[in-house]
């Protein structure tokens, strides 16, 4: 009886700490919610959104709307997560950080300073 005690505290204690050390997953990047004015761009079905000074990011969630506003300024509201470093060519040249779309907002039918040839 007193070894069953003594394992249930044991075990108690080590779920306690791995509770504790999980959600913490996300330390180093930035939590909460973010927003992002850029422009909309799509390329094999991965829509980028690049702000004024070039840096894009990779919209994740509900991207179901966007198809109507590529080459289109909005405004993306949503959790910034860690860069994805997928890639169809097979080189990592670039990583992407993600932002999992919570609203989004059309601003304009043409991007500000954004260069029209790609």
């Amino acid at each position: 009886m007193r070894h069953l005690l003594l394992f249930s505290v044991l075990l108690l204690g080590v779920s306690w700490a791995a509770a504790q050390t999980s959600p913490s997953q996300g330390t180093g990047g930035s939590t909460g919610q973010e927003t992002v004015k850029g422009c909309l761009s799509n390329s094999g079905g991965n829509y980028m959104l690049t702000d004024k000074n070039g840096k894009s990011f990779q919209l994740t969630g509900d991207t179901s709307k966007l198809s109507d506003h590529v080459g289109h300024e909005i405004k993306v509201t949503g959790t910034e997560g860690a860069a994805s470093a997928s890639s169809d060519s097979g080189t990592m040249s670039q990583a992407s950080p993600t932002l999992e779309i919570s609203t989004f907002k059309h601003i304009s039918k043409t991007c500000e300073g954004a260069t029209a040839s790609h």
